[in-house]
C-alpha cells in the first residue's frame, strides 16, 4: 500500500484519529514493476547504453516504476535505478518520449555514482547527487542478515508492539543511500543565518542494504501508520516518517449554493455515478458513495448514492444523528460530487491530465465516515477520499479546496511520489494546497473553459468549513497560522510537513500574484532586485508551469532547490529561457529565499544578458564552446557556469569549453554574470544544450539554424531573418520572422539537408512563437511546415499552425523525420497571412539531429 493523504496537521491532537479492525499480513512484496512494451524496453536500452558509456558497470540497471500519457502524443516514464538488481532508493529518473519514442526531456536523480567499484566519484559531473568522501564505498555484500518477515517484527516491534495490522505490511529489500548536507565552496563561511536553500547540497554519505518497511498499524484505536528503513545487516533504524497524511442534476450545496451536478439514471432513480468521468475504477465512473457512520477505524463506503428526483440536498450542515439519505444527508455528497466533478475538469480541460493518474482511472468520495469526524484524507489503497461530517472543529470537510487538495495527493501519489518527508514532504503538501486553490478557482469562475481564471480563489486551505473562520493554512503568508516559515531555512527539513509547506505555498502565491514593495503580508525581505514588487504571471501560467514540473521533472526525493530549478526549466521549455514567466520563477524562488533574486526585464540600473549561449551539436573529442555577453550594471563583469544547475569549478570567462565526450551529451550549461556594484547586482542566462554524436553519424543536419550567422544556409524570404524590435528571439540575437504583415502576403523559408541512411534516428525541432491581432478562434493565416523533394513536392506536412494557436512566449516543436533517412529532402516553413490583421510566426533554434 501507499501513503495516505489527509488534510489536518498532526498537532491537532484532540481529533478523532483513524483506527480499524485487524488485517492479517500477507507475504512481502517489492516495489511492483511495470510490464515493459518493446518501445519501453528500447528505451530501457537506450539508458543502458548511456550509463555503458559512462563507465558504470553491468550491475547498474533499471525498473520500469509507472507511466503516464503527456500532451501531444507524449508517454511519461518514471524508472528506477537498480544495483545488482536491488532498487537504489530515491536514485531514479523521469522519461518524456513522443510518439516515436524519442527521448524529448529527462529529469534525473542518480545516487549511484559510489556504488560501483569501476566508477570513480567524479566520472560523472552531471549527476544530481555527489558523493562526500571515500566512506562512501562500493556496496559488494548483498546478502541481508535476516529475511523479509523479521524485517516487519522488528519495525512493528518499535514502532506498535500491542498494535494490529490495519493493512498487510510490505518489505522490500533495497540500497538505501544515507545522506547528508555539505556547503558549497562559496557558503563555506557564510553565517548559519545567512544560507540559502543553493548554498547547501545533498550527498551521499555511505550506502545502506536495507529493507523499506511498510506498516499500517492500530494501538488503542488510533492509527500508527509508519514507513521505516531498517538496516538489513544490524536491524537498526535508518530512517523513518509517519505515513498518515493528513486534509447534470441540481444538487444544493452546503459552500456553493445551487450547483449542477452530473449524474446517471438507474431505473426509475437517479444516482451519483458520473460516468462522463473517468472509467473503470470500483464502480465504473466517479462516484460518491454513503459510509453512513461507518467507523473510521476501517470505513466502508458503502453505496452509491441514490434519489427517486434529479434534486439533492437542502445546502445545510449535517445534522448529527439525522438520516444520511434525505435532503439533509445528501448535502455531504452533493458538496463532495461538485468537488470532485471540478478537480477532474481543471486537470483535464486546462492540463489535459485525466483524473489522478493520468489514465482516467475513475475514483470515488465516502461520505459520513463516522460520527461527529472532524478529518478528511485521500486513502491511496483504493485510490479514493473519505469525507467526515464534522465535530468540535469543523464543519462537513468537502469544501471545494479540500476535495481539490485531497484528489491532488492522489496525483502526487500516481506520479512523483514526493516522499512524505522533509522538504520533499513539505513540497509534497504544497502540491495539494495548491491544488486545492487552482480547482477552487476554476469552479467559482463556472467550471468551464481551457484556462484557471485569474481569481476567485481566496488564498487559503480549508477557511469555509473552520468553525471559528481561521483556515488551516495561508499560502500568501505562512506564518499567520502560527507555525508554517515564511521561507526556506536549514530546519525547514526538520518540522511537520504540514508547515514546512508553507514556503512553497507562498513562492507560488507570489508566482501568480506578485509581491508588495510595502512591509506586510504580501512582502518578502529577500526580493532585493528590481522592481521592489515582483511581477506575477497569473494562477493559469503559475499552475501550469508547477504542475508540468511535478510530473514530468520531480523525483521523489526533489527537495527546495531541486523544485527551484525543475521548475525554472519548464518555464523556459513552456515561454523562453529569458521570458518573463522565467524570470517570475527565479523571483518567486527568491522570495522565500531559495536561489538569488534577480532584476526584471526593463528594469533599471541592473545587469541584463546581451548574448545568450547557443546550443551546439559537435561529434566526440571535438571542442564545445559556449559564450554570454552582458550589458548595463557596473562593469567588469565576472561570470560562472553550471552544468545541471551544478557549478563548474574554475569556469569563470565570458567562454566556457570543454573536449566532448559522449557522456556530455544532453548536458545543459547556464551561465550567471555578476557586476562589480555593490551589493552586485546578477543575471542568468537561458539554457543552451550540448548535443554529442558519434562521428560520421550524421549529426547536426541544419546549417546555422539559431539565425546568428545571418542568411547563411537559408534560401527563400531571408529578409525574414535578423534582429528587429518588436520580438525577441528564443536565444541568441537573431531569429527568422515570418509574418507579422497585416495584408495578404506568403513568405518561406527552406533548407535542403541530407539525412544519411545510417543514421538510427533523425528529429527535427525548432522553438516557435506565434502572436496576433486576430479575434477569436477562426483560422485566418497559417504557417505549414513541411518537407518537400529537391523538385518542390511535398513529402509529408509536419504541422500547421494559425493564429488560433498564439500563446506567450516559445514553444518547442519537435518531430520525427526518420522516414526520410537515406534523402536529400528540403525542410520549408510557408506562412500566409490574409489582408486584415497581423498574425507573426517567429522561428529560432532550428535542428535536425541525425545519429
Amino acid at each position: 500500500m501507499n501513503l495516505r493523504k489527509t488534510l489536518l496537521a498532526a498537532s491537532i491532537a484532540a481529533m478523532p484519529l483513524m483506527v480499524t479492525t485487524p488485517a492479517s499480513a500477507a507475504a512481502p512484496v517489492a516495489t511492483p514493476a511495470v510490464t515493459a512494451t518493446l518501445q519501453d524496453q528500447s528505451l530501457l536500452a537506450t539508458l543502458a547504453q548511456r550509463d555503458t558509456q559512462r563507465g558504470l558497470g553491468s550491475d547498474n540497471s533499471f525498473r520500469l516504476a509507472n507511466q503516464h500519457p503527456g500532451v501531444d502524443g507524449q508517454k511519461i516514464t518514471r524508472v528506477h535505478h537498480t544495483y545488482k538488481d536491488l532498487r537504489v532508493f530515491g536514485s531514479e529518473e523521469v522519461v518524456v518520449t513522443d510518439g516515436g519514442g524519442n527521448i524529448v526531456s529527462l529529469s534525473v536523480a542518480d545516487k549511484r555514482a559510489g556504488l560501483d567499484a569501476n566508477v570513480a566519484q567524479d566520472s560523472n559531473p552531471d549527476r544530481t547527487v555527489a558523493l562526500a568522501g571515500p566512506q562512501a564505498t562500493p556496496l559488494d555484500n548483498i546478502k541481508p542478515a535476516f529475511n523479509a518477515d523479521a524485517a516487519i517484527a522488528r519495525v512493528a516491534k518499535k514502532v506498535a508492539p500491542t498494535g494490529e495490522h490495519r493493512w498487510p505490511p510490505t518489505a522490500e529489500l533495497l540500497i538505501y543511500p544515507v545522506m547528508t548536507s555539505v556547503r558549497t565552496a562559496e557558503a563555506a563561511d557564510k553565517s548559519e543565518d545567512e544560507l540559502n536553500a543553493l548554498d547547501l547540497q545533498d550527498v551521499v554519505q555511505r550506502y545502506a542494504l536495507a529493507y523499506y518497511v511498510q506498516t499500517r498499524m492500530i494501538v488503542d484505536r488510533k492509527p500508527v501508520y509508519h514507513d521505516t528503513i531498517i538496516d538489513a545487516r544490524t536491524g537498526d533504524v535508518l530512517a523513518q516518517w509517519q505515513a498518515l497524511q493528513t486534509v447534470v442534476g441540481t444538487g444544493n450545496s452546503q459552500y456553493n449554493g445551487a450547483v449542477p451536478i452530473s449524474t446517471s439514471q438507474n431505473g426509475s432513480n437517479f444516482q451519483m455515478l458520473d460516468t462522463t468521468r473517468g472509467t473503470g475504477g470500483k464502480f465504473g465512473g466517479m462516484a460518491i458513495t454513503n459510509a453512513n457512520h461507518s467507523s473510521q477505524q476501517n470505513p466502508s463506503p458503502g453505496n452509491v448514492y441514490t434519489n427517486s428526483t434529479n434534486t439533492w440536498g437542502d445546502g445545510k450542515q449535517y445534522i448529527p444523528g439525522g438520516s444520511t439519505t434525505n435532503a439533509n444527508g445528501q448535502t455531504a455528497a452533493v458538496n463532495a460530487l461538485w468537488g470532485l466533478m471540478n478537480t477532474y475538469d481543471t486537470n483535464k480541460n486546462v492540463l489535459g491530465w485525466q483524473s489522478l493518474d493520468g489514465n482516467n482511472t475513475a475514483t470515488y468520495i465516502a461520505v459520513h465516515v463516522d460520527n461527529a469526524y472532524d478529518n478528511a484524507f485521500y486513502d491511496s489503497g483504493c485510490k479514493c477520499m473519505f469525507i467526515g461530517d464534522g465535530g468540535q472543529y469543523f464543519y462537513n470537510l468537502g469544501s471545494i479546496d479540500v476535495i481539490g487538495h485531497e484528489m491532488s495527493h492522489g496525483i502526487t501519489d500516481a506520479t512523483s511520489n514526493l516522499v512524505y518527508a522533509g522538504e520533499s514532504g513539505g513540497l509534497n503538501e504544497s502540491h495539494s494546497d495548491i491544488g486545492g486553490d487552482m480547482v477552487e478557482a476554476y469552479a467559482r469562475a463556472g467550471g468551464t473553459g481551457t484556462v484557471i481564471p485569474a481569481s476567485g480563489n481566496d488564498w487559503m486551505t480549508g477557511k469555509e468549513i473552520a468553525r471559528d473562520g481561521q483556515p488551516l493554512r495561508y499560502l500568501y503568508k505562512p506564518s499567520k497560522d502560527g507555525r508554517s516559515p515564511d521561507a526556506w531555512s536549514t530546519n525547514l527539513k526538520n518540522i511537520d510537513v504540514h508547515y514546512s509547506s508553507g514556503p512553497n505555498n507562498r513562492m507560488f502565491y507570489f508566482l501568480s500574484q506578485g509581491s508588495k514593495a510595502e512591509s506586510g503580508d504580501y512582502n518578502s525581505q529577500y526580493l532585493t532586485r528590481s522592481p521592489a514588487a515582483m511581477t506575477g504571471i497569473g494562477n493559469d501560467k503559475a499552475y501550469r508551469i508547477w504542475f508540468k514540473a511535478l510530473t514530468t521533472k520531480f523525483t521523489s526525493s526533489t527537495n527546495y532547490a531541486d523544485a527551484r530549478a525543475k521548475v525554472l526549466q519548464v518555464a523556459q521549455e513552456l515561454y523562453g529561457a529569458s521570458s518573463k514567466e522565467a524570470i517570475a520563477v527565479q523571483r518567486a524562488y527568491a522570495a522565500i529565499n531559495v536561489g538569488a533574486d534577480i532584476d526584471e526585464a526593463g528594469s533599471s540600473g541592473g545587469v541584463s544578458i546581451a548574448t545568450q549561449p547557443a546550443s551546439v551539436a559537435v561529434t566526440v573529442g571535438a571542442t564545445a564552446s559556449f559564450s554570454v555577453a552582458a550589458s548595463g550594471g557596473t562593469p567588469p563583469y565576472t561570470y560562472t557556469w553550471y552544468r545541471n544547475g551544478t557549478l563548474i569549478a574554475g569556469a569563470t570567462g565570458p567562454t566556457y569549453s570543454l573536449t566532448a565526450t559522449q557522456a556530455d551529451n544532453g548536458a545543459v550549461f547556464t551561465a550567471q554574470v555578476r557586476d562589480a556594484s555593490s551589493p552586485a547586482k546578477t543575471a542568468t542566462s537561458g539554457e543552451a544544450t550540448l548535443t554529442v554524436v558519434t562521428a560520421g553519424s550524421g549529426g547536426e543536419r541544419i546549417t546555422n539554424g539559431g539565425f546568428e550567422a545571418g542568411t547563411t544556409g537559408w534560401a527563400g524570404s531571408t529578409t525574414a531573418i535578423g534582429s528587429f524590435s518588436g520580438q525577441a528571439p528564443f536565444e541568441g540575437q537573431r531569429f527568422a520572422w515570418l509574418g507579422g504583415n497585416g495584408k495578404r502576403t506568403t513568405e518561406t523559408l527552406t533548407q535542403s539537408v541530407t539525412i544519411p541512411s545510417s543514421a538510427a534516428s533523425a528529429k527535427l525541432s525548432f522553438a516557435l512563437h506565434i502572436d496576433t491581432d486576430e479575434i477569436g478562434r477562426a483560422t485566418y493565416d497559417r504557417l505549414v511546415v513541411a518537407v518537400k523533394s529537391s523538385s518542390g513536392a511535398v513529402l509529408g506536412t509536419l504541422a500547421t499552425y494559425s493564429n488560433a494557436n498564439a500563446a506567450d512566449g516559445y514553444q518547442v516543436r519537435t518531430f520525427d523525420l526518420s522516414a526520410y533517412r537515406g534523402q536529400t529532402v528540403t525542410l520549408s516553413f510557408m506562412a500566409t497571412e490574409d489582408s486584415w490583421q497581423q498574425t507573426s510566426f517567429v522561428i529560432d533554434k532550428v535542428s535536425l539531429v541525425a545519429q
